[in-house]
Parts: structure tokens; sequence; C-alpha cells
């Protein structure tokens, strides 16, 4: 039975930590030790027998914070069951169907044979940071389309996972 977990995540306006925050409560549920950080301030996960790394999707690219977590910890993160998450469809499409990982994602899957990967829906509101974001906004195409349920639905297999002997 895996113990304790690392729960990593890139985010900008705070969405993706919101979801990091949901999965860390459904696996502190199940009896597992969780910490949560932003991806850039992790300086290691020795301490850690499992991780999950969640980033939000910008222009079709994970946030660079988990994409830089993941590349400074590979060889650690190769001998522990790893997780990943994304965030970020402006619409339904994410509750509606699954969603592939985008490309620099699903070559990280497959270097450290993560063990599964889910997108959510995104959330995008008034006073998001960002040029981009301050443009999405105006054209009206915000708003939360996390589907917590699904959240902590995926949450749950991930403890179920780490909980069987």
């Amino acid at each position: 039975m895996t113990d304790t977990v690392l729960i990593a995540y890139g985010t900008t306006n705070g969405s993706t930590a919101q979801i990091a925050e949901a999965v860390a409560d459904i696996l502190r549920g199940a009896g597992l030790r969780v910490e949560t950080a932003p991806a850039r301030s992790v300086t290691g996960v020795d301490g850690f027998d499992a991780v999950v790394v969640g980033g939000a999707l910008y222009a079709g690219r994970w946030h660079k914070d988990a994409r830089r977590f993941v590349r400074r910890h590979r060889v650690a993160l190769a001998r522990r069951p790893v997780w990943f998450f994304s965030s970020g469809p402006l619409d339904p499409s994410a509750s509606e169907r699954d969603i592939a990982p985008v490309r620099g994602v699903r070559r990280a899957m497959d270097r450290l044979d993560v063990r599964d990967h889910v997108t959510f829906g995104g959330c995008l509101e008034e006073g998001a940071r960002g040029r981009v974001a301050g443009m999405i906004l105006s054209s009206g195409k915000g708003g939360d389309f996390r589907d917590f349920a699904a959240i902590g639905t995926w949450a749950e297999g991930v403890a179920d996972a780490l909980t069987q002997p």
C-alpha cells in the first residue's frame, strides 16, 4: 500500500490548484497522507510513494511549471506510480468525452509509464491574469467548466489503486 502522495500542479490563475485540492481531499478520505504544492516550488519527490501531476493547458501545451517539474524529476518519477491530469477546455467537451493528452504530455506519459491521464474542463473568470486570458474573456468564452463530480470519480480511482495491497 502507498502511504504518502504528492500532488504537484502548474497553474496561472488558480483553477488547476483547486482541482489538485479536490483530488487531495478524496485521497485523504481514503486514508492517504497527501501534500499539494505548486510544481515550481517542489525540490524533490523522494519522500513520496506516489505523485500526481496536474497542469493547466494553454494553447495546446501543459503549463510550463508542470512540464519543468516532470523534466526536473523524471528519474525519481520513473521509480514510483504517477498520474497526470490536465485542465483547460473552456467548454463542456471534457465532460462529454475523453480528451486525449496533448503531445508533450503523451510523450512524458510514455517515458514515465504514467498510470493514467485525464483532461478536466477549465475555468477562466473575470480578473484572470494575462493578455490572452483577457482576450478570451472579452470574447465571451470564459466560465467555469470544471466537473467536480468527475474529478472526484477519477480521484477515487487513484485512491483505489494506491490503497490496494
